[in-house]
């Protein structure tokens, strides 16, 4: 089997939350740690560079923030594109689209990326709007992949 298009990674979740507050979960890591990393070094701002740690795993990646756009949209390189999309359904839901792009390698390789990427977001997407929604952090990151999780059973 060959690809005949890119493959494209996506996830998307109603959070019934006002958009601002979507928003600012996914920009202010204050908040995202309650839910998806466990450190960063910032805030995302246009053009700049962020360190963002699962301290359970002992990884972390260096993203690029491309792109800001206040309560709309969030673009950054992970080492490939991801975009993330938020679209108010009314005064209180939010409805989030998370898209990764440029998978590179064999085809196999390339549907593995985007298979376990549309997993992460929808994990990430899930654990979001436990939190925001009934203040609730399940743990879905760290829970994921327990046998390589260091803090497993402590």
């Amino acid at each position: 089997m060959t690809l005949q298009r890119p493959v494209v990674a996506k996830a998307e979740m109603l959070i019934r939350k006002p958009v601002n507050e979507v928003f600012m979960a996914f920009v202010d890591p204050a908040i995202t740690t309650k839910f998806w990393f466990t450190k960063s070094t910032g805030k995302l701002e246009p053009g700049k560079n962020v360190r963002w740690d699962w301290e359970m795993y002992g990884v972390f990646a260096q993203v690029v923030v491309k792109a800001v756009e206040p309560n709309k949209r969030i673009l950054i390189e992970w080492p490939a594109p991801v975009e993330w999309l938020f679209t108010p359904k009314s005064e209180n839901t939010t409805f989030v689209t998370i898209v990764s792009s440029g998978f590179t390698g064999d085809d196999d390789h390339i549907v593995s990326q985007a298979v376990d990427s549309t997993g992460g977001f929808s994990l990430l997407l899930a654990g979001c709007k436990a939190f925001l929604e009934h203040g609730v952090m399940l743990n879905l990151v760290a829970d994921h992949d327990p046998d390589t999780n260091k803090s497993h059973g402590a």
